[in-house]
């Protein structure tokens, strides 16, 4: 990376790059709690979960999304002098946010005590603070990257943070195994990616140091505060029942919480690489009002998403708590009632709306205007289930709060897009879909009484093999995959085929 000039990367080169960064990345990541639960107890696992919780909600939120702005302002600047004042103006925004966190947990004594019920983290505030400081503040690591339109060094970037992170937490539980030890590694970590970012901008912006200017950061806050009011009641929609449930419930049983709201991130992946694509093709579309090639190509990415999500949703509820077990010892067997709530937004989420929030901009006052209200309901709504219900009505709440806004965004977007009666028959595979998902698994449910008694990764083996197999039986016998699309899986198969074994060119193959 020496000299500031450097060749820029095409977007579908980004894309691609950026795809295969954070599919490593996740399986890096995952590795994490898998070996985390097996080294500590319920309770320090629940204690380490609490820290990261304080953590990572002080990370999203503190920012504003100050951060994002490089990627509207940077591209659009050919002036090394200002692109030095945007990237100053960030740093010195991360960086006063960081200090302010730290100062306020350095002087609040006993706030975890207050904030989580049977807490082992009090008098861990300074420490805390210092993480979210460092962490914070290099965050604008992988921004940069990508922002400077340089996917190959943001790949690096991206493993070489998960990896320094994953191995110093393990090597922190492995060798010492307290919950104070994986809050240092941390440190340590955002240490390590701060002086990184200082020397990646001192060589890319040199100078930066000393280019602050008032118009630049008047014009980076204008841009990102509309999007940073909605980020920040996401974030709250997302965290705030896990402050619920840790204020009521002790750390162990935080622990068995926090497994049950796990995430899938192969879903997150392929939605993101999905609209990455379609975010751009939609904006060009409704610049032309262009609405029924809108229409088509939403219902053809909500045919593609069905094909996964069903899939997924459909084998979890019937092998969901064997996938626990597998994953996370026995020990979590009491998280899968959570996780069987959780995943009840999987097959709402094959209708994908951020490219068209994107496309017609009047389209984020209402989600903002509809996230302040379900904002006021959701605080109520999760004390009174709390108290109630306990855990599970947490993430009942949550998840219902949730598939209300994207319903009433996805009516609301259906008729700015101009989807109408006639356009239902586009969604005809999609139900087709769901009748192979119900279909695979009633036939993996049938199985599994003569399996039960086996370990969970035979199980999973065994039932995931039956569904598979008759997944895509269903899906050929409803004739859903297109003659395109028919011709397009042989050639990879025979391709993968002359690969394996030396076989002649694919073409010849598929035409004999």
């Amino acid at each position: 990376m020496s000299g500031t000039g450097s060749k820029k990367s095409s977007m579908t080169a980004l894309v691609v790059w950026l795809m295969f960064a954070k599919s490593l990345a996740f399986i890096v990541s995952l590795a994490l709690p898998l070996l985390l639960v097996r080294k500590l107890s319920q309770a320090e696992f629940g204690s380490y979960k609490q820290a990261f919780l304080v953590i990572g909600t002080a990370v999203a939120i503190l920012p504003l999304g100050f951060c994002t702005s490089a990627f509207y302002f940077l591209p659009r600047e050919d002036n090394p002098k200002t692109k030095n004042q945007i990237i100053f103006n960030i740093v010195l925004f991360n960086l006063v946010v960081g200090l302010l966190a730290f100062l306020v947990l350095w002087i609040s004594s006993g706030l975890f005590s207050r904030l989580f019920h049977d807490s082992k983290l009090e008098g861990f505030e300074a420490l805390i603070g210092s993480v979210i400081l460092f962490w914070l503040f290099s965050s604008f690591l992988e921004t940069i990257a990508v922002a400077n339109q340089e996917a190959r060094v943001s790949t690096v970037f991206i493993l070489g943070a998960q990896l320094s992170k994953a191995l110093l937490l393990l090597g922190a539980a492995i060798f010492f195994g307290t919950v104070s030890s994986l809050i240092i590694a941390a440190l340590i970590h955002a240490i390590i990616q701060t002086v990184v970012l200082l020397w990646y901008l001192q060589i890319r912006f040199k100078g930066f140091w000393f280019s602050f200017s008032w118009p630049v950061l008047r014009s980076q806050i204008s841009y990102v505060l509309p999007y940073s009011i909605t980020a920040l009641l996401f974030t709250a929609q997302t965290d705030l029942h896990n402050y619920f449930v840790a204020n009521r419930y002790n750390a162990a049983t935080f622990a068995i919480y926090s497994v049950g709201c796990m995430q899938l991130p192969m879903i997150g992946i392929l939605s993101e690489s999905l609209a990455s694509v379609m975010i751009p093709r939609l904006s060009i579309l409704q610049k032309e009002n262009n609405r029924r090639e809108i229409v088509r190509l939403m219902t053809q990415v909500m045919r593609k998403l069905a094909f996964v999500h069903f899939a997924l949703y459909a084998f979890l509820m019937v092998s969901g708590k064997e996938f626990i077990r597998w994953l996370f010892t026995d020990a979590y067997v009491g998280s899968w009632p959570i996780f069987a709530v959780n995943l009840t937004w999987i097959p709402f989420y094959v209708i994908m709306l951020d490219p068209i929030v994107r496309a017609y901009a009047e389209q984020r006052y209402f989600l903002l205007k509809l996230r302040l209200t379900l904002f006021a309901i959701l605080v109520p709504g999760l004390w009174f289930a709390v108290a109630k219900f306990g855990p599970i009505g947490a993430i009942a709440v949550v998840v219902s709060t949730n598939l209300i806004e994207h319903l009433l965004v996805t009516v609301r977007s259906a008729k700015i897009i101009g989807f109408e009666r006639r356009d239902i028959h586009l969604l005809r595979d999609v139900s087709k879909l769901a009748v192979a998902a119900v279909v695979a698994a009633f036939g993996a449910l049938t199985i599994k009484p003569f399996v039960g008694s086996f370990k969970p990764l035979y199980v999973l083996a065994i039932s995931g093999t039956v569904f598979v197999i008759l997944y895509i039986s269903a899906v050929l016998l409803l004739r859903i995959p297109t003659a395109d699309e028919r011709q397009d899986v042989l050639r990879k198969i025979v391709g993968l085929e002359r690969v394996m074994f030396w076989r002649g060119p694919v073409q010849r193959v598929v035409e004999s």
